[in-house]
């Protein structure tokens, strides 16, 4: 391993019975890369390494191995940015955070939500803290709405685990277009794999615009990338403001996306108490149904 790279964390494989392939130990190896995935990125970026050697996912490990995590010397202190964010719920272990729209969560740019927790978050006490909390799921750049953070690398490894398990409940308001049926669950698969959304409209007005705009609570069961504009969208009501998923001859300029992540639901994996973590809705919905917004 060459160039600018500093070690930042080495372990030892203990003795195995059968060989092992890198990939598949790879969940928990590092305390500094504490998930599954996240080590794989580190791999495919070139940086981890059994004994001297680069490392690829398909390596098998025999036991007694060094593996070491490098990083890159240009990236090793994360910017920290100065962004206004509220704080819904913080303890030792972890919080959730209201990511307004139009901020991207995490990522290779400055402005980024994730920069900001360490100047807005107290720093953990707990031994194994995070100098910089991470999200532990992602929010679209024009989603508003409620993020969970992990603060400690123990916490991060289970809340990652809740969210595999689907232990974590999540609700989050839209407004659609067109008239629609009045509650239903869409199950169509994205990218080959299962998904499933459950949605019931809240109240529907007539649009001289938009034929209808209906507010819809919906419950997503999976995680799929856009998973949520996706299946509303294949029942022929696109999101409001959805410049990906609409259909021409509704579109809606100016607004943003009409998508909020209302509500987190979960057992706080150390203290075992129930946390429902809930936020308000944006200002644009109210304009829209005020009547039914004040009631929620």
């Amino acid at each position: 391993m060459k160039g600018s790279l500093n070690c930042i964390e080495s372990v030892r494989v203990p003795q195995l019975e059968t060989p092992i392939r890198l990939q598949d130990m790879a969940g928990g190896l590092f305390v500094k890369k504490p998930t599954k995935s996240g080590l794989k990125k580190a791999i495919k970026k070139g940086l981890v390494a059994i004994d001297v050697k680069k490392a690829s996912l398909g390596d098998f490990l025999y036991g007694g191995e060094y593996i070491h995590l490098y990083q890159d010397s240009a990236t090793t202190n994360k910017p920290s940015i100065d962004l206004s964010i509220e704080i819904l719920y913080e303890d030792t272990y972890l919080a959730v955070v209201y990511k307004p729209a139009g901020i991207t969560v995490s990522g290779n740019k400055k402005w980024t939500l994730e920069n900001a927790l360490s100047t807005k978050l107290k720093k953990s006490e707990a031994i194994d803290a995070l100098d910089c909390p991470e999200p532990i799921h992602r929010l679209d750049h024009p989603t508003s709405g409620a993020l969970l953070i992990g603060k400690t690398t123990a916490a991060v490894i289970a809340l990652n685990n809740c969210f595999k398990e689907k232990t974590i409940e999540k609700t989050y308001y839209a407004v659609t277009v067109k008239k629609m049926m009045a509650a239903g669950t869409i199950q169509l698969p994205i990218d080959g794999k299962v998904s499933h959304s459950d949605f019931t409209v809240i109240e529907t007005v007539i649009s001289p615009t938009f034929e209808a705009l209906n507010l819809v609570k919906i419950h997503p069961k999976t995680g799929r990338k856009h998973q949520i504009r996706k299946h509303l969208s294949s029942l022929g009501n696109p999101i409001l403001g959805d410049k990906e998923y609409g259909l021409q001859g509704f579109e809606h300029k100016g607004k943003g996306l009409y998508l909020h992540a209302y509500s987190l639901r979960f057992t706080h994996p150390f203290t075992g108490e129930n946390c429902d973590v809930k936020t308000i809705l944006p200002k644009k919905f109210k304009r829209l149904f005020p009547k039914t917004s004040a009631t929620i």
